[in-house]
């Protein structure tokens, strides 16, 4: 199967401390890929790499047979991998339409003017509009983004990964910070995504359950490496894996079930 995205002996250490060893994966096109390992096994230093926050120490990532080790995080946004973290990232005075319309305008390359009101793009609202509904977010349209919950923050800034037109939804822990009543909403989004919007997607994640439900590839890092990939059915019963989680070095939500 055909890669978009791949890691050749991808290193990074910080000081002594090496974060991520000489991890070499193939992140297959269209596909939904799951990363999962213990806390501290450098599964969101990893993430930092592959989206250019951090440079690595040593290694290459390539992009649909592109190198774009050195490129910035900003430079491979444009290329088509976006990225959303832990803590949502929107702007907070502006209303949930127009957070999406400045992402669909910034894609367009439509540049601000101050003497054009911006219903004259018309187009560009409509397609903002259309994105709110990819995400069940259209009757919030008007809202503050300040005003939003938790969850509906999290579906805003899918939303505006969508706008910018993204083949890769590099997807850093989506639920973390909801509450048990939010999550299955922000599943349903994710889902809706891998099934209609023919996007790559890759996660981090500690719930298994929505590992195991959305995952063609699950893989597994431990103290900064490659331990295992395969199927999520592969992994549960994978020995190595098990050890590493049943170790003492995970938290409540990342047991087998």
């Amino acid at each position: 199967m055909d890669a978009i995205l791949q890691t050749k002996e991808l290193t990074i250490s910080f000081g002594g401390h090496i974060a991520v060893d000489s991890v070499s994966v193939h992140i297959p096109m269209k596909k939904f890929t799951s990363i999962i390992g213990p806390n501290g096994a450098g599964k969101t230093t990893f993430f930092n790499l592959l989206s250019g926050q951090l440079s690595p120490t040593k290694g290459s990532i390539i992009y649909k047979d592109k190198d774009i080790t050195k490129h910035s995080a900003t430079e491979r946004t444009r290329l088509g991998i976006g990225r959303s973290f832990q803590i949502t990232n929107v702007f907070p005075n502006l209303t949930v339409l127009e957070n999406v319309r400045l992402a669909v305008q910034s894609q367009a390359k439509v540049r601000y003017n101050m003497i054009a009101h911006y219903r004259h793009f018309k187009s560009l609202e409509q397609k903002a509009y259309q994105l709110l509904e990819k995400v069940f977010l259209q009757d919030k349209a008007d809202s503050k983004a300040i005003n939003l919950a938790h969850g509906e923050k999290r579906k805003l800034e899918i939303a505006m990964l969508l706008a910018l037109e993204t083949e890769i939804l590099l997807l850093d822990e989506p639920t973390a910070g909801m509450s048990l009543e939010e999550v299955p909403a922000i599943i349903d989004v994710i889902k809706h995504i891998k099934q209609h919007e023919d996007r790559t997607i890759v996660l981090i994640e500690h719930k298994m359950d929505m590992i195991m439900d959305l995952s063609d590839e699950v893989l597994v890092l431990f103290h900064g490496e490659l331990l295992a990939k395969g199927t999520p059915e592969e992994i549960v019963k994978n020995e190595m894996v098990q050890s590493a989680y049943l170790g003492g070095m995970y938290d409540e939500e990342e047991q087998f079930t």
